[in-house]
């Protein structure tokens, strides 16, 4: 990743998502996840905790879409775009143990104007548990 993208990577996450519930430097209750490009591909490893279940010993579907969206948010600030959700379809593939740690992924699948499609991928031993492909506008700055 070049320093320019480093730059707005750091500027984009720091600034805009300071309070940011799944990233936020700022929040307490942050889960303070970090992205790590690879290639076109965002990733990053979440170790999921008993707080956050839904049901007895099953990681909250909420926490599990949540985790989705930040890797395609992530994905496009690996890209120089600040975007925002518009559409997301998730699918729950197989129940995700509230203890286990997972691996997150996400890449562009493709970009009309200023609409972008994602998916992402939430795995644990290198299985597909949940996946998810979303629209994102490109966010005008006021």
């Amino acid at each position: 990743m070049s320093a320019t993208t480093k730059d707005f990577v750091a500027e984009a996450a720091g600034n805009d998502h300071a309070h940011c519930l799944m990233c936020g430097a700022c929040n307490p209750r942050s889960l303070k996840l970090t992205f790590e490009a690879d290639g076109e591909t965002v990733r990053t490893t979440f170790q999921a905790r008993p707080t956050l279940q839904g049901y007895t010993g099953i990681l909250h579907g909420g926490v599990v879409a949540s985790l989705l969206d930040s890797a395609m948010t992530h994905c496009l600030f690996h890209h120089g775009v600040k975007g925002l959700t518009g559409d997301l379809h998730v699918r729950f593939v197989w129940p995700v143990p509230c203890d286990a740690p997972v691996q997150v992924c996400a890449w562009i699948l493709s970009v009309t104007g200023p609409l972008y499609r994602l998916r992402a991928e939430l795995r644990h031993e290198q299985r597909v548990m949940a996946w998810a492909e979303a629209k994102f506008m490109q966010r005008r700055e006021p």
